[in-house]
């Protein structure tokens, strides 16, 4: 589990930037301890207060707990390693803020602690807090049993093509079916007669006839790749020039590639522009299914938390009603029935918000393997676009190369990089 945590002031602006259900499909905050205030606002507002009698001004302690993406992890061992490495930091006891937030079905956890200690009005110290997450860290991944990181295992050992793009960008250039080349040119070879009949018939399938340095004739197809006419018709070489003649009014290989890059690059670009246009529906196609679920499972999570409300009201009603009042209360006090009724009510009430946290428990975890099967969606569209806009920027590469007789400089690079970007 990656461990981020940071000293910090500004309480407001974490607050707004924890509640955020733009960036977040589902935000929970789940325990505001040894805070007056029933909201995150509120709370904060109150640690800043407090600090205000000290000279502290990073009077927060902010920690993200955020799991590997292939792991499932409830809210309990979310909140089991919050109270750890809250013993670890040494902020045992202060006020504290458990936040969890649910982005593209995956689910982690947001711990706050107001660092001021209102007894003494001092600020909780925290030497080497990085070497101690790190610490938890490391226990965590081997606790669990996930893949650890290299730099979690090793400081200095991050692996540099850790990146959010890199499972996108591993797109492998896919062949052209040797067997199109060879049956356009072959079909072209039985339609013409003559050297500029075939030559026409070539460009009809975005190939060139051109003069080769030492192999006669060649066909330059529409990747600009060489390939010997005699050995892709499977006849002699005396038996080409008996119908094209010596090819010496042929253009040149390198003029050949020019022209190709001149007539390509455009094409290219509108290709770049349909695919981005493409996916860009696609995608929007996504988003919507998105929305539409979030909005579906918030309702749903809305409709259990009343009802776990409703349940709860009645259950503590009647829990109520067990504890007699007035002469018959003072006589279980004395018999000590009223301790055994007010340790039953207790077991009762624990077991009650166990079976409620339960019931949340199965509804997040039905609801994000439904938002897991959308997210693979999204993760192939993206795989497919990366695939096809790193082919297009290979080509462009390739036929501003042939345009210009040299490699691009920095204006044309530029301009391939235009569109061809990813999209999320």
């Amino acid at each position: 589990m990656i461990l981020k945590g940071s000293q910090r002031g500004g309480g407001q602006d974490l607050a707004a930037h924890l509640m955020r259900t733009d960036d977040n499909e589902h935000v929970r905050v789940h325990e505001l301890r040894e805070f007056a205030s029933d909201n995150l606002r509120g709370a904060f507002k109150e640690a800043e207060a407090i600090s205000r009698g000290t000279k502290c001004r990073q009077y927060l302690f902010s920690l993200s707990f955020s799991p590997p993406e292939s792991a499932r992890v409830s809210e309990a061992e979310f909140v089991k390693a919050i109270d750890e490495a809250e013993k670890r930091l040494g902020l045992d006891g202060q006020p504290r803020a458990i936040v969890f937030h649910e982005k593209e079905g995956r689910l982690h956890a947001h711990g706050v602690w107001s660092r001021i200690d209102a007894a003494s009005m001092t600020a909780v110290p925290l030497p080497y807090f990085k070497n101690k997450l790190n610490a938890l860290s490391r226990d965590l991944y081997l606790d669990n049993g996930w893949d650890m990181p290299r730099g979690i295992a090793q400081a200095g050992m991050r692996d540099p093509l850790n990146f959010t793009l890199a499972e996108w960008q591993q797109a492998k250039r896919q062949g052209q079916d040797p067997r199109w080349l060879k049956a356009a040119v072959q079909s072209s070879w039985r339609a013409s007669d003559s050297g500029p009949a075939f030559s026409g018939a070539l460009e009809e399938h975005g190939c060139f006839l051109a003069k080769g340095d030492r192999r006669g004739h060649v066909v330059i197809d529409h990747d600009g790749e060489v390939h010997s006419l005699s050995r892709v018709l499977g006849i002699k070489t005396n038996d080409v020039k008996a119908r094209l003649g010596d090819g010496e009014a042929l253009q040149s290989i390198d003029a050949i590639r020019k022209k190709l890059g001149e007539r390509m690059t455009p094409a290219l670009k509108r290709h770049v522009t349909e695919s981005r246009e493409k996916f860009g529906k696609a995608s929007a196609l996504l988003g919507d299914a998105k929305a539409e679920m979030t909005l579906r499972h918030r309702d749903g999570r809305g409709k259990l938390e009343q009802d776990q409300k409703c349940a709860w009201d009645a259950e503590t009603k009647v829990r109520t009603a067990r504890l007699p009042k007035g002469l018959s209360g003072i006589w279980h006090r004395i018999t000590g029935k009223y301790q055994q009724v007010r340790a039953q009510n207790e077991t009762e009430a624990k077991a009650s918000r166990e079976r409620q946290a339960e019931e949340r428990q199965r509804l997040v975890d039905r609801q994000r393997e439904e938002r897991a099967r959308l997210q693979v969606m999204f993760k192939e569209l993206r795989k497919r676009q990366a695939e096809e806009l790193l082919e297009l920027r290979r080509e462009l590469g390739r036929f501003f190369k042939f345009s210009r007789g040299l490699d691009p400089g920095p204006t044309q690079r530029r301009e391939m990089s235009v569109g061809l970007r990813l999209e999320r």
